[in-house]
């Protein structure tokens, strides 16, 4: 059963920090934090759901342990990689088309969005947290889920980390290591961690926290991750098309045969 007064509690915490983010970004001129910001979201939702909790269970013990890991690691990635005054170009375009005013839009275009997000999107957290029944082997299997997930999102951002930094790939394409397979590793291991909690909450009986896997494979797909990174890519790097027609978007597979 879904613990409604612990789900709504989690929101005021998430939006509480959403707006901090906002009074942030209105000293730095700069809402590209947010990016950063995004794990922790979980992280304050996972906390605020297991202190509503009367037991702390084995199963809430796994699962915060998964999130803290997958949190800390996405926090310290993306703080690194956004470490520059200037505002990343996605936000850079946001802002532009909704000047004037941008400044107090963004408190619900940037920081509230991500916030009402995170929200959805925690419910198999809450749904893993607040049930007693024991571990089972669906457990098992949602935490290999994650962990598949995080090791291939992990490598995925490494090497592609190691690929920017060589001054001879500025204008290349990377398609060697987990690039080979798919487009976009790191989303789809990313997709892995977040069914990997659902399966998690599933077997604690939570099978209402499905819309959360599923919003975030349609917005890794069709929102914030595939279609908007590939939108002018090909523009950028012209050997991307080539890439598009031998190389599967998001599943790791069998290349495609280019025709000729």
């Amino acid at each position: 059963m879904m613990n409604w007064y612990a789900y709504l509690n989690g929101l005021y915490i998430m939006l509480a920090f959403g707006f901090l983010g906002w009074v942030f970004s209105l000293y730095r001129n700069n809402v590209t934090h947010v990016d950063s910001m995004w794990s922790l979201f979980f992280v304050l939702s996972g906390f605020t759901y297991a202190s509503q909790t009367v037991e702390l269970t084995a199963r809430t013990l796994i699962v915060m342990t998964l999130l803290i890991i997958w949190a800390v690691r996405l926090f310290v990635y993306l703080t690194w990689r956004n470490w520059d005054p200037h505002e990343d170009h996605r936000y850079a375009e946001i802002r532009r088309n909704n000047s004037p005013g941008f400044a107090l839009k963004s408190i619900y275009i940037i920081f509230g969005l991500q916030a009402m997000l995170a929200w959805v999107i925690s419910l198999p957290i809450l749904g893993a947290i607040s049930s007693d029944k024991p571990i089972n082997t669906l457990d098992m299997l949602g935490v290999t889920v994650f962990t598949f997930g995080f090791i291939w999102e992990t490598i995925a951002d490494w090497q592609l980390i190691a690929f920017k930094h060589n001054p001879a790939n500025k204008s290349n394409v990377l398609n060697t290591g987990v690039w080979r397979y798919s487009r976009h590793p790191n989303y789809f291991g990313e997709c892995c961690v977040w069914w990997g909690f659902y399966l998690i909450a599933l077997a604690a009986g939570a099978w209402w926290a499905i819309p959360s896997a599923v919003l975030m494979t349609f917005l890794l797909l069709k929102v914030s991750g595939v279609s908007l990174l590939e939108k002018d890519i090909a523009v950028r790097r012209p050997e991307y098309v080539d890439y598009i027609k031998s190389t599967n978007a998001f599943i790791p597979g069998k290349l495609k045969v280019v025709k000729k």
